[in-house]
C-alpha cells in the first residue's frame, strides 16, 4: 500500500470524524481479498500557521498512533514557504493586478511515493501494489509498474471525483474510498505505545 497522506487528506478527511484513523484497518476493509504485507505513507511535518496553532501537535500525535502499526512506515517530505507574487481573481481596472503572499508548498511525497512503488515493483516485493491517491503525477508510474512490469495495480481514490487522466494508466482494478469504511477504521480515542505512553486522540477529531 502506498499512501498519498496529503491527498487523502484533503480528499476525505479534512472536515470529516473521520481524521484518527487507523490505515491498516483501512487497508485490510478496501482490500478484502489481499493480504496487506506493508504500508508506505507518505506525509510531511506541517507547522504552525495563524489561526491554525495546533495543526502541529494534532498531528504529531497521530504520527505517534500511526508508529504503533507493525505494518505503517511513515516517508516525510517537506514544506517549502516563501513569498510569491500572484495575479488577483478580480484585478481593479486601474492599479497593481497582482499581491504578494505567502505561499506553502508540500515537495517531495509524490516523488517518494512513485520512487518507492517502481522500486518495489522491481524487487519483486509483493503480488499486487495499491496506491492511496489522485494525484495525476502518478500516471507514468502506475502505468509502467502495471503494464511493463505485469503487476497487479490498484487504485484507490480519496477524492469525490477521479481524475480521467490518473485512470488512464488502466489500473488493474480502481476503487473509491467511501466514508463507511473510513468509519469503520478509526483508532480507539486512547492508543498505548510500546513505552507504555498514552496517545490522546486531539480534540475535534
Amino acid at each position: 500500500m502506498y499512501i498519498d497522506g496529503f491527498n487523502l487528506y484533503y480528499g476525505c478527511l479534512k472536515g470529516q470524524p473521520h481524521k484518527w484513523l487507523n490505515l491498516e484497518t483501512m487497508c485490510e476493509l478496501l482490500l478484502r481479498r489481499f493480504e496487506v504485507q506493508r504500508i508506505r505513507y507518505f506525509t510531511a511535518r506541517v507547522k504552525e500557521r495563524a489561526g491554525n496553532l495546533q495543526a502541529p501537535v494534532r498531528q504529531q500525535a497521530y504520527l505517534r498512533a500511526l508508529g504503533t502499526l507493525p505494518k505503517v512506515d511513515v516517508h516525510y517530505g517537506s514544506f517549502l514557504t516563501k513569498p510569491t507574487r500572484m495575479l488577483l481573481a478580480n484585478p481593479p481596472t486601474t492599479g497593481p493586478r497582482t499581491v504578494e503572499v505567502i505561499k506553502t508548498e508540500e515537495k517531495g511525497s509524490d516523488v517518494n511515493l512513485a520512487t518507492y512503488l517502481l522500486v518495489d515493483a522491481f524487487r519483486d516485493d509483493a503480488e499486487a501494489f495499491a496506491v492511496v491517491s489522485n494525484d495525476s503525477d502518478l500516471t507514468e508510474p502506475i502505468r509502467i509498474v502495471c503494464h511493463e512490469l505485469g503487476k497487479v495495480v490498484g487504485l484507490l481514490n480519496p477524492q469525490p471525483v477521479a481524475s480521467q487522466r490518473l485512470l488512464r494508466c488502466r489500473p488493474t482494478f480502481a476503487k473509491q474510498i467511501r466514508p463507511g469504511v473510513l468509519g469503520a477504521s478509526q483508532f480507539p480515542p486512547r492508543v498505548v505505545d510500546s513505552a507504555g505512553s498514552t496517545i490522546h486522540k486531539p480534540p475535534g477529531w
